[in-house]
């Protein structure tokens, strides 16, 4: 089996690979020492005038139909079609959004977002905050809204799309695109995702991280699983 420490990213082929491989990967340095794709990365490409693996973020999503988003510590980490289902089950506790709404679990605030989510889905981040009407005079606390939910695994990044000049070549950075699970993966996520208690999904996640990152302290892993981008009340 493939563990981090064989990842060395040169291209974007590297990159799927390592999202298939290893079906955990944050893509920036976390609190586990190594467990990133930003640590293997050839140094040469990280930061370049040609794609590297900031733009190489949108294809690995389409060429892998992973999961993509804030999951760690307010970091982004792409989490392969495998293994999101538990992963998401264990955050969301073994609930869906309404019925965690309806126990008092997610606040109004989070379920107006959520819902703009699902009901648009694709869609832009910028579209978003105007339909939601987030902004200076309106409503606030996008970010960390949109992080909370992708913490609990409700709403993930489903691509990236980049502005044109006139002659057909993309610049600047690419804008998210949001999507929830059930829209991105379809069955492969939705009969899946509750057909074991939250608990039991926490311990096949644990025991596969231990896996690929064997060097980690467990105590460490374990709150690194645990790690969430904070209450929704």
């Amino acid at each position: 089996m493939k563990t981090i420490d064989d990842l060395y990213i040169t291209s974007l082929d590297d990159m799927i690979q390592a999202v298939n491989d290893l079906g955990i990967v944050p893509f920036f340095r976390n609190s586990i020492p190594g467990f990133s794709i930003e640590e293997h990365c050839k140094p040469e490409i990280w930061f370049t005038d040609i794609t590297g693996p900031w733009e190489w973020k949108g294809p690995v999503i389409r060429e892998t139909n992973c999961a993509y988003g804030k999951f760690f510590e307010h970091k982004a980490a792409w989490i392969s079609k495998k293994w999101f289902p538990d992963f998401a089950n264990y955050r969301r506790d073994g609930y869906d959004f309404d019925a965690r709404f309806d126990d008092e679990l997610a606040s109004f605030r989070d379920k107006m977002l959520f819902d703009l989510v699902e009901r648009t889905a694709p869609v832009l981040s910028r579209q978003l905050k105007k339909e939601g009407n987030y902004g200076k005079d309106g409503n606030k606390g996008f970010d960390t809204i949109i992080g909370r939910l992708q913490a609990q695994c409700y709403v993930l990044i489903s691509d990236f799309v980049y502005e044109k000049d006139k002659h057909g070549n993309t610049y600047g950075w690419g804008v998210a695109e949001y999507s929830t699970p059930e829209k991105l993966m379809g069955r492969a996520f939705k009969n899946h995702v509750y057909e074991r208690s939250p608990e039991e999904s926490f311990e096949r996640v644990l025991r596969h991280l231990k896996k690929i990152v064997p060097g980690a302290d467990e105590r460490a892993l374990r709150k690194f699983l645990k790690a969430m981008s904070g209450s929704s009340k």
